[in-house]
């Protein structure tokens, strides 16, 4: 498995090392809903050569209350900022959605 498939793992399971969006279709749900489908990111294993063609672990899907959701991971690297290693820094920003919205 690549660095970026295990650091972006790493992100959606725990939800440390980068943010977590909810569009406003997801937002607006019950908490419980809401809190269920966070879950269902963190414990998503589905990845295969159809939903992630580069290896990255960026991207996956599932049903829930009747509704299909769509989740990604985008990469945004600062350029003007560096690491410890003089390496621009990459945010990692994991989206939550309801297809509808896509």
């Amino acid at each position: 498995m690549n660095s970026i498939a295990l650091l972006n793992d790493s992100f959606r399971r725990t939800f440390s090392g980068g943010k977590v969006m909810m569009t406003i279709g997801v937002a607006e749900l019950p908490d419980c809903v809401k809190a269920e489908a966070l879950r269902q990111v963190a414990d998503f294993s589905g990845f295969t050569e159809e939903n992630d063609p580069h290896g990255e672990h960026d991207f996956g899907s599932f049903d829930l209350v009747g509704r299909k959701f769509f989740w990604k991971i985008d990469l945004y690297e600062e350029p003007d900022v560096k690491d410890a290693n003089g390496d621009p820094v990459v945010n990692r920003v994991l989206t939550i959605m309801l297809a509808s919205e896509y």
